[in-house]
């Protein structure tokens, strides 16, 4: 398993895992089957444009063999509570059949590698809704994550 930094050029393997993820998860935009409405491509342009801009965002890819199987998108984000800049899981996307490989947990290692470069004093994740994705909260609570409540959302 080898983990590395994604690149600009890596935003259509971004935009595939990303899309695979928001196809696993039943997002607004799905249809009636809980089917991803967003296509591929529209995912991989906001990767491309995510990647190449000045966002402080980034992506993390997991390799096996050359294949990429997984991927996790860390942001900086700030806050009073949190000292300053602190990282954000957005998504952490591995293939089912590498799951139980530790794909994540070496996405989770790096992720943690690269805030300590930043010297970002936490990384936070916003997990999806329980008890339907318990089987996530439970992996990141063995990846040393602990639970401080549920996030809410406005969309605007």
């Amino acid at each position: 398993m080898n983990v590395r930094h994604a690149q600009s050029e890596d935003a259509k393997t971004v935009g595939r895992l990303i899309h695979a993820l928001l196809s696993e998860l039943d997002p607004p935009g799905s249809d009636q089957f809980g089917e991803c409405t967003l296509k591929v491509d529209d995912v991989t342009m906001t990767a491309r444009r995510l990647l190449e801009g000045d966002a402080k965002v980034w992506a993390l890819i997991a390799e096996t063999d050359g294949e990429a199987v997984g991927v996790l998108m860390l942001n900086e984000c700030a806050a009073i509570y949190a000292g300053g800049a602190f990282g954000e899981i957005t998504e952490l996307y591995v293939a089912p059949e590498h799951r139980a490989a530790g794909a994540g947990a070496e996405l989770i290692a790096a992720a943690e590698d690269f805030a300590r470069s930043r010297g970002w004093p936490r990384l936070e994740v916003g997990a999806p809704d329980q008890p339907r994705w318990s089987r996530t909260v439970a992996f990141y609570r063995r990846n040393g994550f602990e639970e401080v409540g549920p996030r809410l959302r406005r969309l605007l």
